[in-house]
């Protein structure tokens, strides 16, 4: 019998170890892109998690970030059938049918041109072979790049796009990243939430968001309201932003040795309306006594997520160790700014 996970040959991007069984067996593995976001946001947002029946999106309008549904099939399942009998058609067919019958209307989005700032973790993410269309590989591109269409989840992409107008699902193909787009559509009150499990939604302006979705009997969506998230939490959009410049996201490593909770305590210190112009004329820096608990995520309170049992500081520093540099904070920040067209 072959062996149905033949190795991989050639350089062998670090996700591929963790994913071995991925069915598309390609340095794109979309499994590995579940980790796209802010990193903890998830984590920090949870005490704010909604579990909500299928029925709640009756009679409601949402628009789908395409590639993270596809991205939950494949994960789910890893057989090697999985991409050539096409179950994740089979899959988004069912998924489809679910909310048509509760009569949901869906807008499917997709990915554009791959924002120039976001092309160094592409690359580092798919290895050696970038799905960037890019000759000049050694200096940033002040543009962004269009994808690589020939690539087998682009393939899956179109395939899914095919089915959804053959249901009469609209198809929107996003100026650059997909939940930039279903975020404007949310928060120009053109749709009434976006499905996406790319946290970074939040950022660009999103005012609900689906993470994820089951069918069938006892059938529930998972929902995150921002009206929540301020209120349980007091993190306004700016606090989320600041979120990924301190943890680190798609456009920001973030800074060495801040964690979730010293950010939680560092952004509530300062307040929603003041934390990015206090992080960028004054910088941060984090440091630690190594004395006490270590601190951590308290899921049980939902007001107050930051406990208090570290004794690391945090603060406000024009000396930030060099972890911001001049001009170094502005792009990050402007890369989450909504699409200016539809």
């Amino acid at each position: 019998n072959a062996n149905p996970n033949p190795p991989h040959h050639g350089h062998r991007p670090p996700f591929c170890r963790r994913h071995r069984r991925c069915p598309l067996r390609l340095r794109q593995c979309p499994a590995a892109l579940a980790t796209m976001g802010v990193k903890n946001l998830w984590d920090i947002l949870d005490s704010c998690k909604q579990k909500l029946p299928l029925n709640h999106l009756q009679n409601k309008k949402v628009c789908v970030d395409l590639s993270c549904w596809l991205v939950q099939f494949c994960t789910a399942n890893r057989s090697p059938a999985f991409v050539r009998d096409k179950v994740y058609l089979k899959n988004l067919f069912h998924r489809i049918r679910a909310l048509l019958a509760l009569n949901c209307s869906l807008i499917f989005v997709t990915d554009g041109a791959i924002p120039s700032m976001k092309l160094a973790t592409y690359r580092r993410r798919l290895g050696s072979n970038s799905e960037a269309d890019c000759d000049d590989t050694s200096s940033q591109p002040l543009t962004s790049l269009k994808r690589n269409k020939g690539s087998e989840f682009s393939r899956m992409i179109k395939e899914a796009k095919h089915l959804g107008l053959a249901l009469g699902i609209p198809c929107l193909d996003g100026v650059e990243e997909a939940e930039a787009q279903c975020a404007l559509l949310d928060l120009s009150s053109l749709c009434e939430g976006c499905f996406t499990s790319d946290s970074d939604a939040f950022l660009f302006g999103a005012r609900t968001v689906y993470r994820d979705v089951f069918i069938g009997d006892g059938g529930y969506v998972i929902c995150y309201e921002m009206e929540d998230i301020e209120k349980k939490l007091g993190f306004g959009r700016k606090s989320l932003i600041s979120f990924a410049l301190l943890l680190g996201c798609d456009y920001s490593n973030g800074v060495h040795g801040f964690g979730p909770e010293a950010a939680c305590r560092l952004v509530k210190s300062a307040g929603d309306d003041s934390i990015l112009d206090q992080i960028l004329s004054d910088g941060v820096k984090a440091t630690r006594k190594c004395k006490g608990k270590k601190a951590g995520i308290d899921k049980n309170k939902g007001g107050d997520i930051c406990t208090k049992t570290s004794t690391s500081e945090v603060g406000m520093s024009q000396d930030s160790g060099g972890q911001f540099r001049e001009g170094m904070l502005p792009a990050p920040i402007s890369s989450f700014r909504v699409p200016t067209d539809l």
